[in-house]
C-alpha cells in the first residue's frame, strides 16, 4: 500500500512540473501562437507634417492638444474624448470658438496643460497622455517638447484660413494617430461637397456682374472696429467675391485708410459681430461718415458671424460664406436658407447645431442698423 502511494505522489509530482513547464513556455512567447507579454504595448510609426517619424501605440486612447487650432480639429474629428488635459483659455465657454461651447463640459474640469502656445512639461506629464499634438511646422519646438516630457509628439499643419490644403492634412493626419480614418474621410469629403458647391454656383459668374463688397470689425490679435479688413478673407475666397481689400497689395487682416473705405464706396458692406461695439462708438462720434456710404443709406449692411478667435473656426467660416453668398448672388444661391445651411455645416463638423443659442446671444445672419 506504501509502495501504491509512494507511485501516485510521483506521478502527481511529474504532472506539476509539465503544467509548470507549460506555462513558463507560453509566458516566454514560444507558444504556437507566439504572443507578446500582456505587459508590451504594441506601436507604429507615422510620419507628422513636419517631416518627422514619430512611435505612437497602436491605438491611442488619451491625448493632450497644444498650440492654437489643434484641440478644434480633434472635435471636428470626434475625438474629444480622448483629451485629458486643456489649455488655459479652453477654461471658459465662449461662443466665439463653437468646437470649445459645444464641448465645454468635457473641458471644464481636465488639467491645465499650457496657455496660448506655452506649454507646461510637468502638467502635461502628470496628465499622462500617450500622445501630444502640436500645431505647427517647426520640428524643434516639437522635439524639444518630446525631450522634456518622454511622450511622442505629433505635428500637425492647422489652418488660418478655409480649406486649404493644410485644412485636409490635419484631418488626415488625425484619423491616423486617432485611429479613426473612417470619420477623416468622411469630413473630408463634406468639406469636398461644401467647397464643389459654392464653386460651381460662382466660379462662372462674370466680375462686372459682381457688387464690390468691403467687410469691416474683422478680429485679429483683438476686436478692430470698421477699419479692421482682410484681404483673401476666407468666406469671399471661397464664393469669389469681389473683396476691395484684395485691391490694396496686402494680404490677410489689417488696419485700412477709412478715407479709402469712403472713396471705394463698396456696393455691400458686411461687418464682423466681433467688431460691432467699437463701430458703434464710432458711428455715434461720427454718424456723417458712415452715413456717407450708400450702402448704410440704401440698407446693404449685413452681418457676419466672427469665425476668427484663436484662429479660424471652419464651421462658422463656411456658414458666413454661404449667408455672403446669398446676399451678393441671390439668384445663384435662391434655393438655399443660409440658417438652415448653417445648421447642416454645424452638425456635420461638430456633431449638434448651437445656431439658435447664437441668435440669442445676438449672433445671428441679418441685416445690420448702424447705432442699433
Amino acid at each position: 500500500m506504501r509502495h501504491s502511494h509512494r507511485w501516485a505522489a510521483l506521478f502527481l509530482a511529474a504532472g506539476l512540473a509539465l503544467v509548470l513547464a507549460a506555462c513558463s513556455a507560453g509566458n516566454n512567447g514560444t507558444t504556437e501562437n507566439n504572443e507578446a507579454p500582456s505587459s508590451a504595448q504594441d506601436t507604429r510609426t507615422i510620419t507628422d507634417s513636419a517631416g518627422r517619424t514619430v512611435e505612437i501605440p497602436e491605438t491611442v486612447e488619451r491625448i493632450v492638444c497644444v498650440n492654437v487650432g489643434a484641440l478644434r480639429y480633434t472635435c471636428y474629428m470626434q475625438a474629444q474624448d480622448l483629451v485629458v488635459g486643456v489649455e488655459d483659455y479652453e477654461q471658459e465657454p465662449t461662443m466665439s470658438r463653437l468646437y470649445n461651447y459645444v464641448n465645454f463640459d468635457l473641458f471644464a474640469d481636465l488639467p491645465v496643460i499650457g496657455s496660448n502656445g506655452e506649454h507646461y512639461p510637468e502638467a502635461i506629464i502628470a496628465a499622462d497622455p500617450e500622445v501630444i499634438i502640436m500645431v505647427g511646422n517647426d520640428s524643434q519646438d516639437a522635439d524639444d517638447l518630446q525631450s522634456k516630457t518622454g511622450i511622442p509628439v505629433v505635428v500637425v499643419p492647422g489652418s488660418d484660413t478655409t480649406l486649404d490644403d493644410n485644412a485636409y492634412e490635419t484631418i488626415r493626419l488625425m484619423g491616423e494617430v486617432y485611429g479613426k480614418e473612417d470619420r477623416a474621410e468622411e469630413l473630408t469629403n463634406y468639406l469636398n461637397s461644401v467647397k464643389d458647391d459654392l464653386e460651381q454656383r460662382t466660379a462662372g459668374i462674370p466680375e462686372e456682374d459682381k457688387p464690390t463688397v468691403y467687410v469691416g470689425g474683422v478680429s485679429f490679435k483683438g476686436h478692430h472696429g470698421f477699419e479692421g479688413t482682410e484681404a483673401n478673407y476666407g468666406p469671399f475666397v471661397l464664393i469669389h467675391a469681389n473683396n476691395l481689400a484684395d485691391t490694396t497689395g496686402q494680404s490677410g487682416a489689417f488696419d485700412i485708410d477709412l478715407e479709402q473705405v469712403l472713396a471705394w464706396d463698396p456696393d455691400v458692406i458686411f461687418l464682423d459681430f466681433n467688431g460691432m461695439s467699437l463701430i458703434n462708438e464710432d458711428y455715434a462720434k461720427n454718424p456723417d461718415f458712415y452715413q456717407g456710404f450708400t450702402a448704410v443709406q440704401e440698407g446693404r449692411v449685413y452681418s457676419q458671424i466672427s469665425f476668427r478667435s484663436s484662429a479660424s473656426n471652419l464651421e462658422t467660416a463656411l456658414a458666413d460664406a454661404y449667408y455672403a453668398a446669398t446676399i451678393l448672388y441671390p439668384e445663384q444661391f435662391a434655393d438655399v436658407d443660409p440658417v438652415e445651411k448653417a445648421g447642416e455645416i454645424f452638425t456635420a463638423l461638430l456633431g449638434t447645431n448651437p445656431y439658435e443659442d447664437l441668435k440669442e446671444a445676438g449672433y445671428e445672419f441679418r441685416p445690420i442698423q448702424l447705432g442699433e
